[in-house]
């Protein structure tokens, strides 16, 4: 998806074992003396897609990675190894694949009708929402989740960040997740990155009625050298997809909420007008 001159990759163990996934990929493609774009049109993909496989820059979804089995005869290697590495991620199993493409995405934009956007989170609101979910969490995973995601936010102060855009429902800003304190420090935070250029925040407020996304939280990603993809997620459930008429789909939908919305200058008053109200519901109990 990107070259070295890109967006920077993220180093560890779990990228090493990716690699690891890419060179056994290239390894099998060309003992079955296949091309990149022979193999892609096989397990249809595009063969840049094979290449990006290969290199780590883009991880495959599970159904790819069972077609490269059944057309490499590789006895479920790829899928075993895929669900090893997904199963690993600190990431619910169908977020799993989009969190990896953040940090190679150039532009992220984001609908979030009742919760605030990953991203954008406080250490005190994703643990809120975190127990909220599962009230029955460990410690353990509660810290590990909570670091997850507060390493995903890092993105937006890096000098290479994405640019990103956000348009929250005004519940969003109105529920008091983690109680009016952990709110209100939840918004500053929110306001402090509109307010430095590091975001762009728009809130489609209650009186816009019904709007072009009710379904869910939406996502968009576009990168340099690959088509953009669209991620909605429901309950417990999420679905990643490229397919260029469901995105054009996608965009149109978000094209309609930034119209629906307030402007990025109005949008920034509400939270901050928003985040006081909490702060004199906190000073009050």
């Amino acid at each position: 998806m990107v070259g070295d001159t890109g967006r920077r990759r993220r180093s560890g163990p779990r990228q090493a074992a990716w690699e690891f996934f890419g060179a056994e990929l290239k390894n099998r493609r060309e003992e079955a003396d296949l091309t990149q774009a022979e193999l892609g049109m096989r397990v249809f993909v595009s063969g840049g897609y094979i290449g990006q496989f290969e290199q780590a820059i883009r991880k495959p979804q599970l159904d790819v990675a069972q077609r490269l089995d059944h057309i490499l005869q590789t006895d479920g290697f790829f899928e075993r190894m895929w669900r090893k590495l997904i199963k690993d991620s600190p990431y619910a199993d169908y977020f799993a694949a989009a969190a990896e493409l953040e940090g190679l995405a150039t532009q992220i934009c984001d609908f979030a009708p009742t919760v605030v956007p990953g991203l954008l989170q406080t250490a005190e609101y994703a643990r809120a929402v975190a127990i909220a979910t599962n009230p029955y969490v460990t410690d353990e995973y509660l810290e590990e989740m909570i670091t997850a995601r507060l390493e995903r936010g890092r993105i937006l102060k890096d000098a290479t960040r994405p640019m990103y855009w956000a348009i929250l429902h005004e519940g969003a800003l109105r529920l008091p997740v983690g109680g009016p304190a952990a709110m209100a420090e939840q918004l500053d935070r929110m306001a402090a990155l509109m307010g430095s250029r590091k975001a762009v925040v728009q809130i489609l407020p209650y009186a816009a009625g019904a709007h072009a996304s009710m379904g869910g939280m939406m996502r968009l990603m576009e990168f340099e050298d690959a088509p953009p993809t669209a991620y909605a997620e429901a309950q417990f459930a999420g679905n990643l997809v490229d397919d260029p008429a469901v995105v054009k789909r996608a965009q149109r939908a978000y094209d309609l909420l930034r119209a629906a919305a307030l402007s990025p200058e109005a949008s920034l008053a509400l939270v901050e007008s928003a985040a006081e109200d909490h702060r004199r519901c906190a000073s009050t109990t």
